[in-house]
């Protein structure tokens, strides 16, 4: 095990394009050395993350997960304590998403989206957490959550219950690992303009109702959403636990 940086680290979930892309670049602008993962077949598309990374001058190193497999976890987990020594951050980014009834619902798709959203983020965590604690010191663990856990819309109710798992999640954590110096946030965004989000805000009529539905006019950015990131991951918020950040642009407020 490589036990001689003095580098923070961070492990991204997630890491090919949108939301984790932007928050694994912006922690290596930070100084971090950054492992980012994507689903085995699909690691190859962490290319032009790990350059950027690289741009930074800090260690860049992808790693295959499949959050729906506990030994996947575990070997994810193995490979970046054994690449950078130890974990000092870890961002849950990566999910699923699903957009149907309620009432059409069968019981394999509720499975393909609580598995990786919330079972499998568990479990990582967990993992993580483990070495962190056995490391002996302060740790970060921020996930992803979203608005559609604290607020309703029609044809979302699967990945809305797992994003609300997610934010308790992250207050039961919070309290159990305390005292480890270990703390957990969640970031709840709201609708953000991120490269798979552009496709259905094509349509002009959905994007001005999905636009009606936020105070400030506007969508959210992935470089706010890393921004934020990076501060949870931060010394500044080290005081800061237990707690969902929510950038909405208001939508939450009504």
């Amino acid at each position: 095990m490589n036990t001689t940086t003095t580098r923070r680290s961070a492990l991204v979930t997630g890491g090919t394009a949108g939301l984790g892309a932007a928050i694994a670049i912006a922690l290596a602008q930070k100084g971090y050395d950054v492992a980012i993962t994507e689903r085995p077949q699909l690691v190859d598309g962490l290319a032009g993350t790990l350059a950027e990374i690289k741009k930074t001058g800090g260690r860049a190193l992808a790693v295959p997960l499949e959050l729906t497999d506990i030994n996947s976890i575990k070997s994810a987990a193995a490979q970046v304590f054994e690449a950078f020594g130890h974990i000092d951050v870890l961002v849950n980014s990566a999910a699923a998403p699903l957009h149907k009834a309620a009432l059409e619902l069968t019981s394999d798709e509720w499975d393909s989206i609580m598995n990786p959203n919330l079972k499998g983020t568990f479990f990582l965590t967990q993992k993580i957490a483990r070495g962190m604690i056995q490391r002996g010191t302060a740790g970060s663990i921020i996930s992803m959550a979203s608005t559609h856990g604290m607020v309703a819309l029609a044809d979302r109710s699967t990945y809305g219950i797992a994003k609300a798992g997610i934010i308790h999640m992250t207050r039961m954590l919070a309290i159990e690992w305390a005292k480890h110096n270990i703390t957990l946030n969640a970031i709840a965004p709201g609708t953000i303009e991120t490269p798979s989000r552009a496709v259905t805000l094509k349509d002009p009529k959905f994007r001005e109702m999905m636009l009606g539905r936020v105070p400030l006019g506007r969508f959210g950015t992935m470089d706010e959403i890393a921004a934020a990131a990076v501060y949870l991951a931060s010394p500044e918020a080290k005081f800061m636990t237990g707690q969902t950040l929510v950038l909405d642009g208001g939508l939450t407020s009504y």
